[in-house]
């Protein structure tokens, strides 16, 4: 029996908004680029659609919640876009996704992928959980598109991600303050929301410079990021981190702590476009680096592997190759037999 493409590839999505959404939507085009019809349902509805689940034709690729369907799916390749935070989430939430990865190693024609090295390591290391490989996160063709740049108008430090307290938004903004004394004509803004950002808002509400928008569409965060010298982010345990790649497609330089899966994204480009702060994220630290990168020019920074197109393409390698094996442990069998 030889392998063929799918015939549809399900994608199972988050909110309309975030990470998860945006990693559905990037590879439903990686896909239609491939000539596959991608299509991005919710987990809750995916029980639903029995027949496709059920079907070789069809290949489920399934975010942490779906995982739990692994079970009834075939034909699926299950993606552990984190490592377990139980301070972030609640223990209820980080057993549930440990379940699921189990779910995923129980299965066996289910595959359990991470989106870096970091994620795969924690879960093997930490938790035993089985990791099959690592593909990387593809970005959004639209942060791709060419465009004109002049230093001179960037003018901003930018955060973007949600206002919870594992983003140590908290932590970054007394250096940030710091830096615009030093900088009168340099701005902050911070996008997002979430629990932390009226406390953030009412403590820093002093600082006229500092933006807080809210949670935004893409087509102001690529705007943000167009006419911004710094992206910031203080997340220490990231699993990969798109909205990094988002800055380095957009000419930013990328301040970020020495830890996380992001530190995979470009390892040759730290010290020319990417720096690093201690984890601690101690106030002098962070600032000495805010400072390092504001002096910089960042250096073109190659996308070509992290295209949707790419990525896509390596989703259906994982399929063929595990299809093969699979294939060939079920000959083996039928031979001992």
């Amino acid at each position: 029996m030889n392998w063929r493409p799918p015939d549809k590839v399900l994608l199972t999505g988050g909110h309309e908004v975030g990470g998860l959404q945006v990693f559905a939507e990037a590879m439903r085009e990686g896909f239609a680029d491939l000539g596959i019809l991608g299509q991005i349902v919710r987990p809750h509805a995916l029980a639903g659609r029995w027949s496709e689940l059920r079907s070789r034709r069809v290949l489920k690729i399934l975010s942490t919640e779906a995982i739990l369907l692994a079970p009834l799916a075939r034909r699926s390749i299950c993606v552990a876009h984190s490592t377990l935070s139980a301070r972030d989430r609640g223990w209820a939430n980080s057993l549930a996704k440990l379940l699921s990865y189990r779910l995923a190693n129980w299965r066996s024609s289910a595959q359990l992928i991470a989106v870096s090295d970091y994620v795969a390591q924690h879960l093997n290391d930490v938790f035993d959980v089985r990791v099959d490989g690592v593909i990387r996160d593809p970005i959004d063709n639209f942060f791709l598109e060419s465009c004109s740049d002049n230093p001179e108008q960037r003018s901003y430090i930018t955060f973007i991600g949600r206002l919870v307290r594992c983003k140590n938004v908290h932590k970054l903004l007394p250096a940030i303050c710091s830096l615009l004394d030093e900088y009168p004509n340099l701005r902050c803004c911070i996008v997002g929301d979430g629990p932390e950002r009226s406390v953030l808002e009412k403590t820093f509400l002093d600082y006229s410079r500092i933006e807080f928008t809210g949670t935004r569409e893409r087509d102001f965060v690529r705007k943000q990021l167009r006419r911004s010298r710094i992206f910031v982010s203080g997340a220490a345990n990231e699993g990969f981190g798109i909205t990094y790649l988002e800055a380095l497609s957009q000419g930013c330089s990328v301040v970020m702590p020495a830890s996380g899966g992001g530190l995979e994204i470009a390892l040759k480009h730290i010290g020319s476009g990417i720096y690093l702060m201690p984890i601690s994220l101690e106030r002098g630290a962070v600032l000495s680096a805010l400072r390092t990168a504001l002096h910089s020019n960042p250096v073109p920074f190659p996308l070509q592997e992290h295209t949707p197109t790419a990525v896509a393409s390596a989703y259906l390698q994982l399929d063929r190759s595990f299809s093969a094996g699979t294939i060939l442990s079920a000959e083996a069998a039928k031979a001992q037999s």
